[in-house]
Order: C-alpha cells, then structure tokens, then sequence
C-alpha cells in the first residue's frame, strides 16, 4: 500500500504532509502524556517486530501479495498514540533507507498507515471489545475485526489520493482498492489474533487497555520479541512473496503502473531490502532486513524516551 513517487500531483501530497503532520502532532501529544516510562522499550519493539513483519508478504489471491500492516495491532497493544509514533517511524525507515513509498508520497502514506488505520482500528476494536463482552475471545475477535477495518479503510483513502491526483476515475480505482484489500484484511485480520493470542498467553497484562492501562514492565520480553523480529527478517523474509502487493496489482491493472518514478538526486543506501553489490540475492535481503529491524527498535525506543515524561523527584524545585 506504499504510494511511490510519481503517483500524486503537488496539491495531494501536499495536502498528505500538511495532514499528516497535524494528526501526528497530535499523536505525539497523547503519547507523551500516556506512555509511561516502563513501556517505553514496548513502543522500540513493536517498531521492529513491524517492521521485519511488514517484509513477509504472502501470496492472496491472482498473482496478488499482501503482507501485515500492524496498525491495529500496535494500537491495542500501545494505545493509538504510540501506535502512530510507531508506525510512522517504521514508514519513514521504509522510505529513507529502502526507497518502499515515494519520498513525495510519504506524507500520504503516513496519513494513511500510520494515522488513519490505528486510529479506524482501534476504534473498530475498542466498540466490538465492549460490544461483545469485555472477554478475552471478545479481545481476539475485536482485534481481527479492527485489523480488517483499518486495512481496507487505509486503502480506500490511498484510492482517494489516487483518484485527486487524475490517475483512475473514482469509479474504477475506489472498487479495486477495496476489493483486493478486503482480501488482504483477512490475512491481516488472522494474524493479528494469532499474534495477540500468543501475547495474551505470555503476558496478559499488556492487553489491559492499551494507553490506558496500568504500567506493564518490559523487561525480559524486549529480548526475546527483538530475536523473534530478527529472525523474521533473518530466515524468513528472504523468501517472501515476490508478487505485487495490492497497490502495485490495481496500477497494473488500471495502467497507471508506468507513473512510477525514483528521485535520484537521493537514493536509497538499501533499495528493494537488499545490500547493493552483495550476493547471495538471500544473504543481501537477510542481513538488509536485519539492519532495518535494528534500525526500527532504536529509532523508535530513542524517540520514545525522549517523549516519555520524566518522573518527578521529590524536593525538587523552589521552596
């Protein structure tokens, strides 16, 4: 779902940077004022594990990929503040070191990766939550609901930006954006339960509420959830599926595919998750992603730490 350059006329993805930001900022806000100190590493971990996770796309349907976007997962976990921090860390590492989404494009993908779908899916999750009885199977199935609905609303606005910017009629691009999303979603939907039906059988008390929850200790789960994200991007990602993803599909097959372009006045150190000049094809792709993961934890764990707000030490201050 990553737009790549060439695809927004200058109004739209102006308008995504202008919007993006002011919702970030937002974001940023309620992160700093509701992420305590002791999740602090959480919001570093889940920026990895989104990160090696978002390179394992899997084969849907017609020679289409998808692969998890995480957002609602973040979301229930973290609360959406910190969910969007995340995830815009994670897209703009995408961008910058492996030129996935245009640098033009990155204000319209933040807007819709990393501010509309944690916000539709937690939103989504949190009214089915209570709706279905506050149990914990009513947790698996809220979350898959939310992960469905952030996915397919995320791309119906990616079709809205493609249809601003003249390249499909509203008509043609808006169904098949969501037909092949509203696929995709359920791909995304079982692995969100899945994953949180692990953490909620490892460690129950990060599923308490998100933001709102009382402080859960990260301490012996940052390791081993960075070894399983490193080993996503280690042993598995190498050999995911090279079909194009569902954006890439409906350009394709609306004709407007050609309209990719690279800005080359800055080029990617990483292009395409691989290590220029490096063979094997599966080394280059292993130890890239393995980078971008490591990237991803500390990126979001320094800037998480500098938000968190600092505890207060009694006797300080003026008399």
């Amino acid at each position: 779902m990553h737009i790549p350059d060439g695809f927004l006329d200058v109004k739209t993805a102006a308008a995504g940077f202008v919007l993006a930001g002011a919702a970030l900022g937002l974001a940023l806000r309620s992160a700093r004022r509701a992420l305590p100190p002791e999740r602090v590493p959480l919001l570093g971990l889940a920026a990895a594990f989104l990160f090696a996770a978002q390179m394992l796309n899997f084969p849907v349907a017609g020679g289409t990929s998808g692969h998890l976007l995480g957002a609602t997962l973040a979301a229930v976990l973290l609360g959406p503040g910190a969910a969007a921090v995340a995830m815009a860390s994670v897209l703009t590492l995408q961008c910058l070191l492996f030129a996935d989404g245009g640098l033009t494009a990155l204000g319209a993908n933040l807007l819709n990766m990393a501010v509309i779908a944690p916000a539709v899916g937690y939103a989504a999750y949190s009214l089915a939550f209570r709706a279905a009885g506050r149990t914990p199977r009513a947790c698996l199935f809220a979350a898959a609901w939310g992960a469905w609905c952030s996915t397919v609303v995320a791309a119906l606005c990616a079709a809205g930006q493609l249809s601003l910017s003249g390249l499909a009629p509203a008509g043609v691009v808006f169904p098949a954006m969501a037909l092949v999303h509203m696929l995709i979603g359920l791909f995304e939907a079982a692995i969100t339960a899945l994953v949180l039906a692990a953490v909620m059988k490892a460690r129950p008390d990060l599923l308490t509420g998100g933001e709102e929850a009382p402080p859960a200790r990260a301490a012996g789960l940052v390791p081993i959830g960075l070894c399983v994200a490193a080993a996503l991007a280690l042993f598995v990602a190498p050999f995911a599926c090279g079909w194009p993803d569902g954006l890439e599909h409906v350009a394709e097959r609306l004709g407007f595919a050609m309209r990719a372009a690279e800005i080359t006045a800055l080029p990617a150190p990483l292009p395409d998750y691989a290590i220029p000049g490096l063979d094997p094809a599966v080394l280059s792709a292993a130890l890239a992603g393995l980078a971008g993961t490591a990237a991803a934890f500390l990126a979001s764990w320094l800037f998480a730490r500098a938000l968190a707000p600092r505890p207060r030490v009694e006797g300080s201050g003026r008399a």
